[in-house]
């Protein structure tokens, strides 16, 4: 799958299948639903899990939880990056 093929699913009532839990919760979160996004990796190990579920409590506004996060997978706060490029890199980079 495409990064455009992914943008364009959002317009449906559910994420594509056989995708990753990371893209999906991803897929959630962009289409306006944050409680199933965090739901789809809070129980996930492992660095793409905490990296997700890092960015959700960054957009969240829960900045402590989220740095927890951010440490857990091996990153700084992204206190330069707006919500929408992370959201970005991330789906790139699970594609």
């Amino acid at each position: 799958m495409f990064f455009d093929e992914f943008v364009d699913s959002l317009e449906g009532e559910a994420p594509p299948s056989g995708i990753s839990p990371f893209l999906t919760a991803l897929w959630h979160d962009k289409h306006g639903d944050w409680t199933t996004a965090h739901e789809t990796v809070q129980n996930l190990s492992g660095r793409k899990a905490a990296i997700v579920h890092a960015y959700l409590h960054r957009k969240e506004g829960d900045e402590g939880n989220a740095r927890y996060w951010y440490r857990e997978a091996g990153n700084s706060f992204p206190s330069d990056m707006s919500l929408d490029a992370e959201w970005v890199q991330l789906v790139r980079e699970f594609l």
